[in-house]
């Protein structure tokens, strides 16, 4: 950026103005000083620079056109490697409210680009001689230094010792709980199952969760990403629970759902894996663009609507206290600060669950849903009151003491593999899970790039990417040996997590995940959480669901949102992904027909009654339950519109990784993604997989 003579300008002549000579910059130190003004420059909230290296930028010579009337040159900005003039940008406002607005943030910097266009930032004056010029993702200050991510505690590699990453570990952990507990207080009762099995499966999921994180972080992408139980799987998991041949069954049930579950996950992550260590995934990442992302995780919340309110209406003044207790939090409380940690935003989702409990218990105590001659322990088929029929559905959804989790729990329980048995493996059900792996890799493309941007010093390259995605595939493998009932992949509310508490050290959330594991060792922290009510999990997915669509729409901001072609191509593929499944669900359905499933799972029995009918039962399985999938339907419009419909690079956002040997020569990017160990130089040779 160069500037114009500090002089006072002449009066304006006839117009237009002859040509002026060239003016001469001033040092930028002093022009900043006398200015008040602070570039800043981020790699997050543009799509022309979303994390490319580069090389230093060369000195500008300056600008001869001059704005007459404000008396300083007009701005100059790069946008993929086109300059173009733009509009004459405002005084910046004073220091004092620039550091405010930084302490305000959350998360996000204000260093970013705050417009939705996709134009990058002036670049940078040319530094002072001794300092190295500052790249796109650092703040510069009034003297012209470096500091690289200031809107973050810790970074990906900082180590600041072992108690405050400790603390910083569990409350990562403890922040991001919804995500992780949430899929198996659906699932389980989904496939008859009892409280005690939901425990065990709560404790097997705590257990996997801290041991693929621990792989991820060391042999994957290595960045501070929590492996767990996605909502990416608990959609084709419900279609496979309520499928028609389990409809009939009644002895060991759970059991055998879940070998099931086992054998079709094991197929679909090995299919992961191959895409990952195949270099598949570095074709295949060309495809795959914020215009793409954003509306297949979007359609992964939205796909939920069926399950999430109306069995919260089963007893609303219990599952509606927990929706507005998160959302008084999470929003109205968000900025309150104590002790430096804004508690109420980290901690909505575990701290409104207390509370709710807290007062469903004094209600259940004080006899709200005691009814006279009714006894909770008596099906509701054997009830010869109907006063008692009446009131039975509340007295299971509304009281606290249902459950015998807690009890029956074992103090000490030790997941392992096959725990319930030999996995069953059908080609139908498995192709079923190959198709979900593909949809959990592009979830995990937009968690790399966003996360990458916020704590390490570069995205990472190609053959990192497709390293994480294999390694996902074999933490998913491990998932299904151990019988959790979903995969194991990168939870989409990590971004989220890392940008409230700004805490990006690998070594956290390694520590973390090893706390994890510990805990899954104690039974009772299964039972606990496995006693928690239906109607208040069904409140906290409502919310969880609500923040995942939010999450993926939000990959936005890497692209033009207010392109025409970008509108276009989210508003089709939200929409289709609603209306093509619900013409699937809907098919063959009599309006008053009987059926033992209830109502918010009826969208899943789709493989039975689908559009597609052929000879072939199994090909009829494959379709209609792929085809009744938001996600899948989201991923194939989008994919398919966005790189046919032409479009420049700035207006779709394409995600920019850093190239391989530009990041070979870099010993920033070497420390964070290479292979601990010297694990990395052993496959040196397998360049799609690595640096």
């Amino acid at each position: 950026m160069a500037d114009s003579d500090p002089k006072p300008p002449h009066r304006a002549g006839p117009w237009p103005p002859a040509t002026l000579p060239d003016a001469k910059a001033m040092p930028p130190s002093t022009w900043a000083k006398k200015t008040g003004f602070k570039p800043k420059f981020s790699g997050e909230a543009n799509a022309s620079d979303s994390g490319q290296i580069s090389l230093q930028p060369k000195p500008k010579e300056p600008d001869t056109n001059v704005d007459l009337e404000a008396g300083r040159a007009r701005a100059t900005t790069t946008a993929n490697g086109v300059a173009h003039r733009d509009k004459v940008p405002p005084l910046p406002p004073p220091k004092d409210q620039v550091e405010k607005k930084r302490r305000d943030s959350e998360g996000v910097p204000k260093s970013s680009v705050s417009s939705t266009n996709g134009q990058a930032p002036p670049p940078p004056p040319p530094p002072p001689p001794g300092r190295r010029a500052p790249s796109h993702e650092d703040i510069v200050d009034d003297d012209g230094f470096v500091s690289r991510h200031s809107h973050m505690k810790y970074e990906l590699r900082d180590s600041p010792g072992l108690v405050p990453i400790g603390v910083y570990g569990i409350q990562h952990y403890v922040s991001i709980l919804g995500s992780l507990i949430l899929v198996p207080l659906v699932m389980v009762p989904a496939m008859g199952g009892s409280r005690e099995d939901t425990s065990a499966v709560v404790s097997t999921v705590l257990f996997v969760s801290g041991m693929t994180t621990l792989l991820h972080s060391n042999f994957g992408s290595r960045l501070p990403l929590i492996q767990g139980s996605s909502f990416v799987y608990l959609a084709p998991a419900l279609a496979i629970i309520n499928s028609s041949e389990f409809q009939g069954l009644n002895e060991n049930k759970f059991k055998h759902i879940m070998k099931e579950l086992q054998g079709a996950i094991i197929i679909g992550s090995a299919f992961q894996a191959f895409l990952g260590y195949t270099g598949l995934m570095s074709l295949l990442v060309r495809l795959i663009n914020p215009v793409v992302v954003s509306p297949t995780i979007a359609a992964v919340g939205l796909s939920f609507y069926s399950y999430g309110f109306p069995l919260v209406g089963t007893c609303l003044e219990i599952g509606a206290v927990q929706i507005l207790v998160v959302i008084v939090f999470s929003l109205y409380l968000r900025k309150i600060s104590v002790f430096g940690h804004r508690i109420f935003l980290i901690y909505a989702v575990p701290l409104g669950l207390a509370i709710t409990w807290a007062v469903a218990f004094l209600l259940t105590e004080a006899g709200v849903y005691n009814y006279n001659g009714c006894d909770i322990n008596i099906p509701a088929s054997n009830m010869i009151s109907e006063h008692c029929r009446k009131h039975v559905s509340k007295m299971k959804q509304c009281r606290v003491d249902t459950s015998y989790a807690l009890e029956a729990s074992p103090w000490f329980r030790f997941p392992y593999p096959l725990q319930w048995g030999t996995p069953v493996f059908h080609w139908k059900m498995a192709l079923v899970m190959c198709v979900v792996s593909l949809i959990s890799s592009v979830d995990s493309v937009g968690s790399y790039h966003a996360s990458s941007l916020l704590v390490a010093s570069r995205p990472p390259t190609p053959g990192v990417l497709s390293r994480g995605i294999g390694l996902e595939g074999l933490s998913s493998v491990l998932a299904g040996l151990w019988g959790t009932g979903t995969g194991a992949t990168t939870l989409t509310e990590n971004v989220h997590t890392i940008a409230v508490t700004k805490m990006g050290s690998r070594r956290a959330i390694q520590l973390g995940a090893c706390f994890l594991i510990v805990l899954s060792l104690v039974g009772k922290v299964g039972g606990f959480i496995a006693s928690i009510p239906e109607v208040m999990v069904a409140g906290l997915l409502c919310f969880m669901w609500a923040m995942l669509t939010a999450l993926g729409l939000s990959n936005l901001r890497y692209s033009e949102a207010g392109s025409s072609r970008n509108i276009i191509i989210i508003g089709l593929s939200l929409f289709f992904s609603l209306s093509i499944p619900a013409y699937f669900q809907q098919y063959g359905i009599s309006p008053n027909s009987n059926s033992s499933v209830p109502s918010y799972f009826q969208p899943y029995i789709v493989a039975s009654h689908g559009p597609f009918r052929t000879q072939y039962g199994g090909l009829n399985y494959f379709l209609n339950t792929t085809f009744s999938l938001h996600m899948v339907v989201a991923f194939l419009v989008a994919v398919i519109l966005d790189n046919t419909v032409p479009g420049s690079k700035q207006e779709r956002g394409v995600y920019v990784w850093s190239e391989t040997e530009v990041a070979r020569r870099e010993p920033a990017v070497a420390n964070d993604y290479e292979l601990p160990l010297r694990v990395g130089r052993i496959f040196r040779w397998v360049k799609w997989v690595g640096l």
